[in-house]
């Protein structure tokens, strides 16, 4: 596989506390991959580490088979791949249009920038909406959407994404879910989503890897009917 993102033997942690061990994670194009695990299992580390926040200290990261492994956070950006983290994710004191048109440093094609600004509106009417209104007055399922719409107007082939159901209603967290389906199904985004909520991710996911004590135990099929099979649950 040399397109979408491929990460092998991926290992990352803090200082001298080793978080991630031997890492393996491949993303095809138009593909969602869960990826899930307790509390501490090394998720949000993972996608870090992806995204060039934290370096390695062994293994490899490439994106459409170029490798990324020690380029910064910026490169990466410029090559297609995007983040959404789960904290922090709006900047609070700008409007949403403020924060939107934050993204255009990825993009230099105006009339890119307006197709995916207007894919934005089209996914989550409600930015539109309140384009004037501060980003730290919307709900947190208004920001998260928020956060969705920075990362794809950076026009990314691979999004990272970190608990979104954090904060976020039922109903909302059902749009959210469907908007993202949708855009990998319409546009071929790969997305990696980090999620507490295994209901949630599972149904969207077409690959579901578990995470215990930052290794890969488990990388498998997703949907509807993996909800229904003991076996998921007992890696739990």
């Amino acid at each position: 596989m040399t397109a979408g993102l491929v990460a092998t033997g991926v290992r990352a942690g803090y200082g001298r506390a080793p978080v991630l061990c031997d890492v393996d994670l491949c993303v095809a194009p138009g593909e969602v991959v869960a990826v899930l695990g307790h509390n501490g299992a090394g998720k949000s580390t993972l996608l870090k580490a992806l995204f060039g926040l934290l370096p390695l200290s062994a293994g490899r990261i490439a994106l459409d088979g170029t490798d990324v492994s020690a380029a910064s956070t910026h490169v990466r950006v410029r090559r297609g791949l995007a983040y959404s983290p789960q904290h922090d994710f709006v900047f609070r004191g700008l409007s949403v249009g403020e924060n939107l048109r934050l993204a255009r440093f990825a993009v230099d094609d105006d009339a890119v920038v307006e197709s995916r600004r207007a894919e934005v509106f089209e996914l989550f009417p409600v930015l539109a909406e309140r384009i004037g209104q501060g980003a730290g007055t919307l709900s947190g399922g208004q920001q998260r959407m928020l956060s969705i719409g920075i990362a794809l107007l950076t026009d990314p082939t691979l999004i990272l994404l970190d608990e979104p159901s954090l904060g976020i209603a039922p109903k909302l967290l059902h749009e959210v879910m469907t908007a993202l389906r949708s855009l990998v199904d319409r546009r071929g985004i790969g997305i990696v989503l980090v999620e507490q909520n295994v209901r949630a991710a599972a149904v969207i996911a077409d690959r579901v890897a578990v995470l215990r004590r930052g290794t890969v135990i488990h990388d498998g099929a997703g949907g509807e009917e993996l909800l229904g099979r003991d076996e998921l649950w007992e890696l739990f």
